[in-house]
C-alpha cells in the first residue's frame, strides 16, 4: 500500500466498514439455505464461505468496480465528502434493516447514497446518465432472472430426479458444499468489488490516482473486509431467507445455490452491480413454487420488495443530508 493523505483516510475507514457489513449481512444469502436444509453446521459453513469470498475477487477482474466507480460519476468532479457521505448512508441503512431481520440490499443503499450525496453537492451534471441507466437495469432486472432461473432450475432437477428413491437427500446436501462455494465466489466477486469502486473513485477525486484503474492493494483490503464479515454472519437474516418462505430441504438449497451463482457471476462478469440479497431471495421463491406456487410465501417477498424499492430513495435523501452537514463542517 503506497503512502496516503490522510485526507483520504476516513474515506477507506468507512468503504471497509460499509463492505464489512456488506458480508455480515449478506452471508444469510449466501449459507441460509444450506443451514436450513442442515446440509451443514452453521459455523463451518461460514467458514467456508468467507475463505471462498476472499479469493472471488482476485479471480474474476474489476468489471463492476469500474462500472459503479468510473461510469454512474464525473470522478474528477466529485469531492471527497460525497463518497464519504454515500457510505455513512449505507452503512445506517444496513444496521437499521438488519437490525429488523429485513434482508435488503446493499448494493441498492451505496447506489443511492452515491446518487444523493453528489446531487447535492454538484447537481445532475456529475451523474452520468448511461451507466446510472446500466446500473438500475442491472438491479431490476436481476430479481426476475433468479426468479424465472430458480423456477426453471428446480423443474429440471425434479425432472432429472423423478423416480429416485429418498437416499438422493444425500447427493444434493453433498452437493451444497460445491453450490456454496460457487456462490461464495461469486457474491465474493460482484459485492466486493463495489466497495473496490467508491475507494478507487474517492483516490482519483483527492488526485492520488491520475485514472481509474482499481490498484491491487484496494482489491486486497475490500476482499478481506468482506470476508470477514461473512464469517461473523448475520443471523437474524440467516433465519429470513432460510425459512420464512417455505420449508427448505437439501434439494430447494442445491437450486437455489447454483441458480444465484450463474446469475450473480454472470452479471459480475458483464460489469452488472446486482444485490445479492435480491438473487438470492427471488430464486428462493422460483425454486419453492417450481413445486407448487402456493408453497410459497408471497407475503414475506412482498416485504421484501417493498424493502427494496425505499432502499434508493431513503439513503439517497439520507446522503444528501449527510453531504450538507459535511460540506458546512469542513
Amino acid at each position: 500500500m503506497p503512502e496516503l493523505p490522510v485526507s483520504v483516510l476516513p474515506l477507506i475507514a468507512f468503504a471497509l466498514v460499509f463492505d464489512f457489513l456488506n458480508g455480515f449481512h449478506d452471508s444469510s444469502n449466501i449459507v441460509a439455505t444450506m443451514i436450513a436444509s442442515r446440509a451443514l453446521p452453521p459455523r463451518l459453513a461460514l467458514g467456508m464461505t468467507a475463505v471462498a469470498e476472499f479469493i472471488g475477487p482476485f479471480l474474476f477482474g474489476v468489471a463492476v468496480a469500474t462500472t459503479l466507480g468510473h461510469e454512474v460519476l464525473h470522478g474528477q468532479q466529485v469531492q471527497l465528502s460525497v463518497t464519504i457521505a454515500a457510505l455513512m448512508a449505507a452503512i445506517v441503512w444496513n444496521l437499521a434493516t438488519w437490525w429488523l431481520g429485513i434482508p435488503s440490499s446493499s448494493s441498492h443503499a451505496l447506489v443511492g447514497g452515491l446518487i444523493g450525496a453528489a446531487v447535492m453537492e454538484g447537481g445532475w451534471s456529475v451523474v452520468k446518465l448511461a451507466g446510472l441507466g446500466k446500473v438500475l437495469v442491472a438491479l431490476a432486472l436481476s430479481p426476475v432472472i433468479g426468479l424465472c432461473a430458480g423456477y426453471l432450475v428446480m423443474k429440471t432437477v425434479l425432472f432429472l430426479a423423478r423416480g429416485a428413491t429418498p437416499s438422493l437427500n444425500v447427493f444434493f446436501k453433498r452437493s451444497q458444499v460445491v453450490t456454496a462455494i460457487a456462490l461464495a465466489l461469486s457474491h465474493g466477486t460482484n459485492d466486493a468489488q463495489k466497495t473496490m469502486g467508491v475507494i478507487t473513485l474517492g483516490l482519483v477525486s483527492a488526485g492520488v490516482l491520475p485514472a481509474f484503474q482499481v490498484p491491487v492493494w484496494v482489491i486486497a483490503i475490500s476482499a478481506g473486509a468482506i470476508s470477514l464479515g461473512t464469517w461473523t454472519g448475520g443471523w437474524r437474516l440467516i433465519r429470513t431467507i432460510g425459512g420464512r418462505f417455505f420449508k427448505v430441504r437439501p434439494v430447494h438449497g442445491f437450486a437455489t445455490q447454483a441458480t444465484s451463482a450463474m446469475v450473480i457471476l454472470g452479471a459480475a462478469l458483464l460489469g452488472g452491480p446486482v444485490s445479492t440479497t435480491q438473487v438470492v431471495s427471488s430464486a428462493v421463491m422460483g425454486v419453492g413454487s417450481a413445486e407448487r406456487v402456493s408453497k410459497v410465501r408471497w407475503g414475506t417477498g412482498g416485504h421484501l420488495a417493498l424493502a427494496w424499492l425505499t432502499t434508493i430513495p431513503v439513503t439517497a435523501l439520507l446522503a444528501a443530508l449527510l453531504a450538507a452537514a459535511l460540506r458546512r463542517w469542513t
